[in-house]
């Protein structure tokens, strides 16, 4: 029998963390002693009171039935309190607030809802892949914005072509920026307002890591800029704010006919999220944000281990102000995927290529602050060994 994919898959590159994992368990078969910088997932524990939560909700056996397609009202209303507290931004629960199994699964299903085939989508490069793959399997056309050091890592509105403006249907942007660690201002997210007001484009903001924040900065909403929530939408999750990654629950809130055409898509795709873990979501935004800070002081130490160290390594890496990610440029001499094969079998250091968030990440590695405060000591000092 012969068994072939579709076309939509053939379309699609290698899904970059699935790649790094190969890589990385075949350097451990070796016996090599893997300090993991690669993939950004918290190594942190969910805090008690969210467990604690779960808990008596799944004994509960009304949540073991099916539960609403958008979320629970109670779970919806809590994230309309956490926009208001956190942000200033009101939100009508019922129209304005989905929830999500996760975030990635709300960003990969926005472009069925107003993609046709051969339509563009804009997108960031270097990006999360899932921006680029939704549109694929939408059956659009990414059409890449660079993200530029000399820009400070935020798209060039005025280089997009008038041809290109004009076909676009959805932009996605994404600050705090996973993998650049850049933030946006005020004044950028205007600017996208006016550009999608202009150019009749449904901004999707990824604000996955707005809580991932240092040294006082308080990363802004997309929706507190005038006008925003009448162009689009903002993803959220709680996997990185509440080291809930595995948990998978997340919401989109904004534009209610955005969040309607989304809504749609998800209740014809899946029967929504396990009611015991939206409760839990509930004790996550409502409970004491204590942990939140304990948890940003945290990644702020080894933030400033690893930079310092490399910095004292002749290294060059930004020192973020958000997200628990360093993009660092690769030695001269160096791609960044030969920089991240030799870290990873010299010194058994996995870390992020950035070509693999797309061609503007060449001459960069993304490394994750997501393994404690010694074996980021250690991963300097094999850094350091290595003859480069």
């Amino acid at each position: 029998m012969n068994i072939e994919g579709s076309e939509r898959l053939k379309r699609l590159p290698p899904y970059l963390f699935k790649e790094i994992d190969r890589q990385k368990e075949e350097v451990r078969a070796k016996g090599v002693d893997i300090i993991d910088l690669g993939v950004g997932d918290p190594d942190l524990p969910t805090p008690p009171h969210i467990i604690e939560a779960l808990k008596q909700a799944a004994a509960d056996p009304a949540n073991h039935r099916y539960p609403s397609y958008s979320g629970m009202g109670d779970f919806n209303a809590a994230v309309s309190r956490w926009y208001k507290h956190r942000f200033n931004v009101d939100l009508d629960a019922g129209s304005e607030v989905v929830t999500l199994i996760g975030s990635k699964e709300g960003i990969a299903h926005i472009p069925l809802a107003y993609i046709n085939p051969g339509d563009i989508a804009l997108v960031p490069s270097p990006a999360y892949p899932v921006y680029s793959i939704g549109t694929l399997f939408a059956g659009g056309e990414p059409c890449f914005m660079d993200l530029l050091k000399e820009n400070e890592f935020l798209p060039d509105l005025e280089a997009i072509s008038p041809e290109v403006a004009k076909k676009a249907k959805i932009m996605f942007i994404n600050y705090p920026n996973n993998p650049t660690a850049a933030v946006a201002t005020s004044e950028f997210f205007e600017s996208v307002v006016a550009f999608a007001r202009e150019n009749n484009v449904i901004v999707c903001h990824d604000a996955a890591y707005s809580e991932m924040a240092y040294d006082g900065f308080r990363p802004m909403s997309f929706l507190e800029v005038p006008g925003a929530k009448s162009v689009g939408i903002e993803f959220h999750s709680l996997s990185k704010t509440f080291s809930m990654t595995g948990w998978r629950i997340g919401f989109a809130v904004g534009c209610k006919d955005v969040i309607r055409g989304l809504g749609q898509v998800k209740s014809n795709i899946d029967s929504g999220a396990f009611q015991a873990v939206q409760i839990a979501g509930i004790a996550a935004l409502e409970g004491d944000q204590q942990c939140v800070e304990d948890m940003q002081r945290t990644y702020a130490e080894r933030r400033d281990i690893l930079v310092d160290g490399l910095r004292s390594q002749g290294f060059f890496a930004e020192k973020p102000h958000a997200t628990f990610y360093v993009w660092m440029d690769v030695p001269k001499g160096y791609t960044s995927a030969g920089f991240s094969s030799r870290l990873l079998t010299e010194a058994g250091i996995v870390t992020t290529p950035g070509n693999g968030f797309g061609a503007a990440g060449e001459g960069y590695v993304r490394m994750a602050l997501t393994v404690n405060s010694e074996r980021i000591r250690e991963a300097v000092e094999r850094i350091g060994r290595l003859a480069v």
